[in-house]
């Protein structure tokens, strides 16, 4: 899926003793947008920023451990070992010395001739990694100019991890220009360490700069143009953690000095075994308990109350994305955390005053089907026509956002009704949710539509899966404890009349290590080409 950009020149920060200037490069093929002022919140302000960073960087998937130096090591000393074992004699023991004297000289000669190479595509990739951040990063930052606020936008590389930072007009003096709207910006890593240069004693100018949409005749070589090829899996897993917040869920609140105890204890414990997740034990009118397996360690959290109506416990995966949170916590009035269920995204975010930075967090960091995401979190809920979807868009256009309720009295429609319209568009990349405030905001994700329904599903086993569960036709007949925590299901699921036996076997981590079923797909591929619609349709009925 390629996306196309141009901006008028590169973003930067220019800072000097007295002031910073922060000149942002908007997307010029995107409607003008832009924003003019002086920052305030300075310190709050690159402490956000800077976490921002670090969730369009990261990249927490299992990267396997370099042993080219190894082999190539290897290589020589088996040399060096067989023709010791092959010099029977003396002279031949002498011979094969001299000759492996020779071979040493060679080999640091070559690695002589050949260091300034070496030395030289470092610093390229260096190079390239400082002033080419699209070979990096997979997409530019999204920023939305509000009536109320102007709000920043990105996803990891890993493709599991939401970043939002949402600034109020308090941040700000001076404003000048601005115009509403949603574009990419240009953002590299020389800006990140200029953020760094951010200070209480200088005046500081924010400048999403609208002279990157003048016409220019004389110099095109101003522009610069960006294309850029996403996977499709990529923008799913974008759309379904905004998705994911529309969905019912529980929120309470938790006090900056417990996010500080769970990322200490992050930084200071590594499991190496499963189950690897955080659970939170919620038990209404008591202190929320946060155990981190397999250790079973228990952090409460005295300052925080579930205010909640039922006892719950909720199983997190992937929680070491959390340490992006770290530096926020100084300047963190409150987190707020808001969950679905086990395995499902989760939402923390920090109350910075004036600005609340949103980090979302999908199910799992490799959202791989072993991890069995959740593949219906783009499905509808109610069906309406498509003029009352055009109707509840443009209204919603006109006010740039509103709540579902608002929006449904100004309409005469049933509040219902206009939710559905609403996460509809939001699927669709048109529209983002708003869980500080519970509103619907306006914002496209890309110059032209998305095709959702292309994007819904990853395959056909998942959008069938996802039918099968709807439908209800699935029956668990039996559930064991195996060895080493790990669990057999056994069932059932009807597909037009016919029954197939399926069996799934889970780790701790409720991961698929085995897997059977009657189908055509699983007897002729297994696994190899990833479970078929069975498999995952029980999978999601037991953990549903």
């Amino acid at each position: 899926m390629e996306f196309n950009y141009r901006y008028a020149g590169k973003s930067e920060v220019r800072s000097s003793s007295r002031a910073t200037g922060m000149h942002f490069s908007p997307d010029t093929y995107r409607e003008p947008t832009f924003f003019v002022g002086q920052l305030n919140k300075k310190i709050p302000f690159r402490e956000a920023i800077s976490a921002l960073h670090a969730v369009v960087s990261s990249d927490l998937r299992w990267k396997p451990r370099d042993t080219t130096a190894y082999k190539a090591w290897l290589a020589q000393q088996e040399e060096v070992w067989l023709n010791r074992e092959m010099a029977g004699a003396e002279k031949v023991g002498e011979k094969i010395e001299v000759i492996q004297k020779e071979l040493d000289m060679l080999r640091n000669q070559r690695a002589q001739i050949m260091q300034p190479f070496y030395h030289a595509q470092s610093r390229y990739f260096d190079y390239l990694q400082k002033v080419d951040m699209d070979s990096w990063y997979v997409l530019d930052p999204v920023i939305t100019v509000h009536p109320d606020e102007v709000f920043f936008e990105c996803f990891s590389q890993d493709e599991s991890t939401y970043g939002k930072l949402s600034c109020g007009y308090e941040v700000f003096d001076n404003i000048s220009e601005f115009a509403y709207g949603t574009t990419n910006v240009d953002y590299s890593q020389s800006l990140y360490h200029e953020f760094q240069k951010i200070r209480d004693y200088k005046e500081t100018d924010f400048r999403i700069d609208p002279s990157g949409f003048e016409v220019q005749t004389t110099d095109e070589d101003h522009y610069k143009e960006v294309k850029i090829d996403l996977p499709e899996s990529w923008v799913r897993g974008f759309l379904q953690v905004s998705t994911a917040m529309t969905l019912p869920h529980i929120r309470f609140q938790l006090n900056p000095m417990d996010l500080f105890n769970i990322c200490q204890f992050l930084r200071q414990n590594q499991a190496k075994k499963s189950p690897r997740s955080m659970r939170f034990e919620l038990k209404p009118g008591q202190p929320v308990s946060i155990v981190f397996e397999p250790w079973e360690h228990k952090i409460i959290c005295w300052k925080s109350v579930y205010e909640g109506e039922s006892e719950r416990s909720i199983r997190l995966w992937g929680r070491r994305r959390l340490l992006v949170l770290e530096r926020l916590i100084p300047l963190a009035k409150s987190i707020t955390v808001t969950l679905l269920s086990s395995g499902m995204p989760s939402f923390f975010e920090a109350d910075l005053g004036d600005m609340i930075f949103t980090l979302g967090l999908s199910g799992w960091t490799a959202n791989n089907w072993s991890q069995g995401s959740h593949f219906d979190l783009l499905a509808a809920r109610l069906q309406t026509d498509e003029a009352t979807h055009s109707r509840v868009f443009q209204a919603l256009k006109a006010k740039q956002f509103s709540s579902s309720e608002s929006l449904g009295l100004s309409l005469g429609l049933d509040e219902d009704i206009v939710s559905s319209c609403l996460t509809a568009y939001t699927q669709a990349g048109r529209v983002v949710y708003d869980l500080n405030k519970g509103l619907y905001r306006l914002r496209e994700l890309s110059k032209d539509p998305l095709p959702i329904d292309a994007l819904r599903f990853a395959s056909k086993q998942e959008e069938m899966a996802s039918r099968l569960l709807r439908e209800g036709n699935i029956s668990i007949h039996s559930q064991e404890p195996e060895r080493n925590e790990l669990v057999r299901i056994s069932g059932s699921v009807k597909i037009d009349g016919k029954a197939f036996s399926t069996m799934i076997q889970m780790d701790a981590d409720t991961r698929i290590t085995q897997a059977s079923c009657l189908c055509n797909h699983y007897q002729q591929n297994k696994l190899r080409k990833g479970p078929c619609a069975h498999i995952l349709a029980l999978r999601m009925h037991y953990l549903s």
